[in-house]
């Protein structure tokens, strides 16, 4: 029934937790994995920003966050390996992790999206928004929630 889980991971704890579940899933499924990381794009300039500076500082974000992701696909990519699950990963710069996640899961053609939750309750949820819950309101793809 599921083939492809997308596996969206951001460095945390709860991500690695989701990537250790997503692969012992896809494991006992059968199943291939597509690690997946969101980037943040680079801040907008301000008022007095000089061009020569933000050309630099945008430089700069690239490839740190292409090295972030590099390192977090080559991380799942070895623990993938070592469970024995097929495995491929991608990243993209965008500021809407949600539509992002759930365009990526179309994209690959993904049975399912495994991804955790930090479970912040009603007020935190307020606070902070929840990528989770947005994913669900976004997708078409069956979610699995880990708390």
């Amino acid at each position: 029934m599921f083939k492809k889980l997308l596996v969206p991971v951001d460095g945390s704890e709860l991500s690695r937790q989701a990537l250790q579940q997503g692969l012992d899933l896809a494991r006992q499924l059968g199943a291939s994995v597509q690690g997946f990381v969101v980037e943040a794009m680079p801040a907008l300039p301000t008022m007095g920003t000089h061009l020569a500076n933000y050309q630099r500082e945008v430089k700069e974000h690239e490839a740190h966050t292409e090295a972030h992701a590099q390192k977090l696909l080559a991380y799942f990519e070895k623990a993938a390996a070592e469970a024995g699950v097929a495995y491929a990963g991608s990243y993209e710069r965008n500021d809407d992790i949600a539509a992002a996640i759930a365009a990526e899961a179309d994209r690959q053609g993904c049975d399912m999206v495994v991804m955790a939750t930090h479970g912040r309750g009603a007020f935190g949820e307020l606070l902070f928004g929840s990528q989770t819950k947005r994913v669900m309101a976004l997708s078409k793809t069956p979610l699995l929630v880990l708390h």
